[in-house]
């Protein structure tokens, strides 16, 4: 499945898997796709993560977006494309990948935080500006960024979960991930994938019910 940024007015919600295993990739992924999820990063400081990447583009090529995630250089960027990586993620903005983005027109999404950051990365031909780690502030920081940067588009990353999301949302993020909270590593070793799926099941229908009610 190919990414198409406007997917996210739709679903804006992004899974973030770091370290999952070959052995657990399929399953995990499995449950991303009963939940009703569509797009996926599978994080670079993953091992064998190209080969990841690959084996989720191929074998879910008609239900899932893949992604790299935490792409920090050029060369990171070559190999995940050449994986079959549909956009690249990052913590924070690194211009050379920002320019071979720009270059391939592929989807960006670097990291920021402050105004002066988040300016920057958008700039810079960000997709959207990855806002992190957003653990570290309240959803109102979205409503002051949005105030002078009404057509920056923002996606809140950590500590994003159910209860929130609304409230994230509803402050002007245009979409929202969440990573280890739902892809914890303990539930991933114990093949605990029906409570993965819920729980995605659960983050998407906070979604949906504030959309619904706009």
């Amino acid at each position: 499945m190919r990414f198409d940024p406007s997917q996210f007015n739709n679903e804006p919600v992004l899974g973030i898997l770091r370290g999952v295993s070959e052995s657990s990739l399929i399953p995990v992924l499995e449950a991303c796709v009963r939940a009703g999820l569509t797009t996926v990063e599978i994080t670079f400081n993953t091992k064998n993560a190209a080969f990841l990447i690959d084996k989720a583009a191929r074998v879910f090529s008609g239900s899932l977006c893949i992604g790299a995630g935490t792409v920090l250089s050029v060369k990171d960027a070559e190999t995940a494309q050449n994986s079959g990586a549909q956009f690249l993620v990052a913590p924070t903005l690194n211009e050379s990948v920002a320019g071979f983005c720009r270059e391939r027109e592929i989807p960006y999404f670097p990291g920021a935080f402050t105004p002066g950051e988040i300016e920057k990365a958008w700039n810079a031909g960000a997709t959207m500006v990855k806002v992190f780690p957003t653990s570290q502030v309240s959803p109102k920081y979205f409503k002051e960024i949005k105030g002078p940067f009404s057509h920056f588009r923002l996606m809140a990353v950590g500590g994003v979960h159910c209860a929130n999301a609304g409230d994230y949302l509803a402050a002007g993020a245009d979409a929202l991930a969440f990573g280890a909270s739902i892809f914890s590593p303990e539930r991933i070793e114990s093949g605990d994938y029906n409570l993965i799926q819920k729980d995605i099941q659960e983050f998407l229908l906070a979604v949906q019910n504030f959309y619904s009610k706009l």
